[in-house]
């Protein structure tokens, strides 16, 4: 097997990292120091900047002025952002366009994709549930009422919906399935109240209450929604990739240069072992998402439906990111809570990410479930 990464894949996160070098992770207020959110809205300039380099489109057909790429090439470009703490929504607009390409009508793509896929509009996913911790797809539920659809039920920390046009809501019917469901910001029946995360980032619960969504904007293909998660999911271990690595890097460095009786603290062996196995941390994490983000670009079988693949990344991706800047944290000594320095931001996105779409234990059943009821040979 070849596990190297194609060019264009290579290609796609050079150039993320040329949009990304001058961003600084420091550049809104601290969440530490901040009661509300961090700051009104995403950062537009950076956004179009990334539409400027294309980085928008990247899973879009040629067609629709997209890049043509996969999974893989997402998830490279996200690896990059987290190391900036980057304020945009890029992985659920990738996400939401993707899913729309696939599963999507044809008008609905032609109306949608390609202006989309320059940054506008700007769409954003509401997948954490009701609570965060009960299923998603159960949260809304989905009439028919006519040629429309009528929603009703609560999305809870939906991000960047205060900014995006179309959010892009899972909703159960009545014959036990999901359907994904266009709610334009400002119609009629849907309302947004605010919640702060961790990151100080701005979130919100959407209500939706009788919402009326005409036929065209709803994906009634079977299989939408799990793939849309899986691929929110795993796009959610790249982030938490990029920013342990970040993460590391910067403790590296400081244990460097700090010295504590007349050497560096990197030379100290309870120093090195900690640092070690946090790296042992970040490799699993890295090989558990390309095996993830592989079985989604390429569909291709194995002993488990890709689902095992992602629930494994999203444990590893749970569990190490939390491990990192703990130890980070500790190694930086009283430093690393100083408000100046930008580890505790870190921190503050990677307990975030950590909890994102659901934490470690959540995919461990997961994984449970699906082990129970495929036998391995």
């Amino acid at each position: 097997m070849d596990f190297t990464f194609s060019e264009e894949q290579l290609a796609a996160a050079e150039a993320a990292r040329g949009v990304f070098a001058g961003v600084a992770p420091d550049a809104v207020p601290s969440p530490a120091l901040t009661t509300g959110a961090v700051a009104e809205g995403f950062d537009r300039d950076l956004w179009s900047r990334l539409a400027g380099a294309d980085l928008l489109g990247l899973l879009l057909d040629e067609r629709y002025g997209g890049a043509g790429l996969d999974a893989i090439a997402l998830c490279q470009v996200l690896r990059e952002s987290a190391r900036v703490l980057a304020r945009v929504p890029l992985l659920e607009h990738s996400a939401a366009l993707a899913t729309l390409q696939t599963y999507g009508g044809a008008e609905l793509r032609e109306r949608l994709l390609a202006p989309a896929g320059r940054g506008e509009p700007v769409l954003t996913v509401a997948a954490h549930g009701r609570t965060g911790h009960d299923p998603a797809g159960l949260a809304v539920t989905a009439r028919r009422d006519g040629t429309d659809w009528v929603l009703d039920g609560t999305q809870t920390a939906v991000p960047w919906a205060f900014d995006a046009d179309l959010v892009l809501v899972p909703a159960h019917t009545d014959a036990d399935r999901t359907v994904l469901a266009l709610v334009a910001r400002g119609q009629d029946g849907p309302e947004l109240a605010g919640q702060i995360s961790t990151s100080g980032e701005r979130l919100a619960e959407l209500r939706l209450r009788s919402a009326r969504i005409g036929a065209d904007r709803v994906i009634e293909a079977a299989g939408a929604w799990e793939w849309l998660h899986a691929l929110l999911a795993t796009g959610t271990c790249a982030l938490a990739l990029g920013l342990g690595e970040q993460v590391l890097r910067m403790t590296g460095d400081y244990a460097g240069k700090r010295e504590q009786f007349g050497h560096p603290i990197a030379t100290f062996q309870a120093v090195a072992v900690q640092a070690a196995d946090r790296y042992i941390d970040l490799r699993a994490m890295e090989a558990t998402l390309w095996q993830a983000a592989w079985r989604i670009a390429s569909g291709a079988p194995g002993a488990l439906p890709a689902a095992g693949d992602v629930a494994v990344a999203k444990t590893w991706a749970a569990e190490g990111v939390r491990r990192v800047v703990q130890t980070a944290q500790h190694l930086h000594g009283g430093f690393g809570a100083d408000t100046d320095y930008p580890l505790h931001r870190y921190h503050a996105w990677a307990k975030h990410l950590e909890l994102s779409l659901g934490p470690a234990a959540a995919y461990e059943e997961t994984l449970g479930d699906l082990l129970a009821t495929h036998a391995l040979s």
